[in-house]
């Protein structure tokens, strides 16, 4: 039959397509694992054996704590930006920071919110435009309220510790800041999203692909010398070095027409050949988890998908405009994998159109169709070879979620592999057509909640 003779031709250059692509992502996993348990392996016989392990408890970094201020962006924030900062306020372990709150002028819920937190440590700051604009230039405008209260005040931030409205900080994230901003120009703690027992599928694929990014991902980026790029939360940016960005740019040093500030800020940090940190320290002997910070994901298809394009946008779209390809070769591997999402999403949906295609002639033929499909050699090869190591990626998905949530999210990343394919296939053709017609331009946020029972 000449029909399904061509659907499966088309479905055969469908899958060799997807499957090459698949293989050379594969074998630059694999490097990334080699690396990683490399690594850890080197550490466990030659750090640890003669060092105690740190614990963050244990630790008063300094004699006199460092003043650090932390800037919290807000646009429309009003159900979540008053218990985040009392949360804050009520959690840190520290005695010498400020927190720096936006809020716009046409945003009157959200000053209200803010304005029932009666706090010496808190400081509102109005953004005397309409807004949303974009968090970079929200940023902007907390940085110049901070110039303008060390010059009032005479105390000089040693740091800037980055939140968002919706965030749960960890106790010590700040005495970490402290004891280490002076060995690195930037520090960024691990991000992990809070479980949502009412979004097991979405706001849950947030949750496995960041414990295996904040916990392999990054600590092999600082290992090949790349740049960290920030995630805009539990993140703290040095003084100076975040003056001196501001220097070059007029002033500015978050930039306000980028979706992805703080990933930008941070690749063009390590340009400026400053060092950039990631930082993964327990909290307590006995105690699961390390200090990170924790907090809702969005939790619909819809929301998920327009936060992961502005994100996919961002760094591989606008980033390869803005930023180019520069650095050493470790940089250049990592801007390469950074970038590779929206290829990623093509070789999915190949796949996944392949996969359609075989099913109906298979179909067909069970149903007694004279219609036959024959696979090539190679090509039934090169399918094996990805299927051997797509279960070997499942599974290190499935040890690192693990090893952050327990057995039943390890085992519930499995499936959710399949979400988080859809996910990025959706995002990808969002931010594709929002690039070609010139790219986002407002502050593309997504509506947020605050959990009712702390995280530990």
């Amino acid at each position: 039959m000449p029909l399904a003779d061509s659907l499966s031709r088309a479905a055969a250059e469908l899958a060799l397509f997807a499957g090459v692509g698949f293989l050379l992502f594969a074998i630059n996993d694999l490097l990334v694992d080699a690396i990683y348990f490399g690594r850890r392996t080197w550490r466990s016989v030659t750090v640890y054996t003669r060092h105690q392990r740190a614990y963050a408890s244990y630790f008063v970094f300094r004699k006199d704590p460092a003043f650090l201020a932390i800037l919290v962006p807000a646009w429309d924030e009003a159900t979540v930006i008053a218990p985040m900062l009392k949360s804050a306020l009520e959690r840190l372990d520290y005695d010498n920071y400020r927190i720096f709150v936006s809020q716009y002028r046409n945003d009157p819920a959200t000053a209200a919110a803010i304005a029932t937190v009666q706090d010496a440590r808190v400081e509102a700051v109005t953004v005397d435009v309409d807004g949303p604009t974009t968090k970079g230039d929200c940023l902007n405008h907390l940085y110049d309220a901070l110039i303008a209260y060390e010059i009032d005040t005479g105390r000089v931030a040693e740091a800037i510790v980055l939140h968002d409205a919706e965030d749960v900080v960890h106790p010590y994230e700040l005495r970490i800041f402290d004891g280490l901003i002076d060995r690195a120009a930037l520090i960024q703690l691990p991000v992990l999203p809070l479980p949502n027992r009412h979004s097991r599928w979405i706001a849950g694929h947030y949750c496995d692909e960041f414990a295996e990014a904040h916990s392999k991902e990054l600590v092999v980026r600082e290992a090949v010398g790349a740049a960290i790029p920030l995630a805009g939360v539990a993140c703290a940016i040095a003084r100076k070095p975040l003056a001196q960005l501001a220097g070059a740019q007029d002033g500015k040093p978050f930039a306000g027409t980028s979706m992805t500030e703080d990933y930008e800020l941070g690749l063009r940090l390590g340009a400026l050949g400053y060092r950039t940190m990631f930082v993964r320290i327990p909290a307590k002997p006995g105690e699961r988890g390390v200090v990170a910070s924790r907090g809702h994901f969005p939790s619909t298809l819809g929301a998920a998908v327009r936060q992961k394009a502005r994100w996919l946008g961002g760094i591989a779209l606008s980033g390869w405009d803005r930023l180019g390809w520069s650095g050493g070769l470790g940089e250049r591997w990592m801007r390469m994998r950074d970038r590779r999402g929206p290829l990623a999403a093509l070789l999915l949906l190949a796949a996944y159109a392949a996969a359609f295609l075989w099913s109906q002639i298979w179909l067909a033929e069970a149903l007694g169709a004279p219609v036959h499909t024959r696979l090539d050699a190679t090509l039934v090869a090169l399918l094996t070879i990805n299927g051997w190591l797509l279960a070997w990626r499942i599974f290190m998905r499935a040890c690192f979620t693990t090893s952050a949530y327990g057995l039943g999210e390890g085992l519930l990343s499995i499936p959710r592999l399949i979400v988080g394919n859809v996910i990025a296939m959706l995002a990808a053709a969002r931010a594709l057509s929002l690039h070609v017609a010139g790219g986002a331009t407002r502050w593309g946020k997504t509506p947020h909640v605050f959990p009712q029972e702390m995280p530990r």
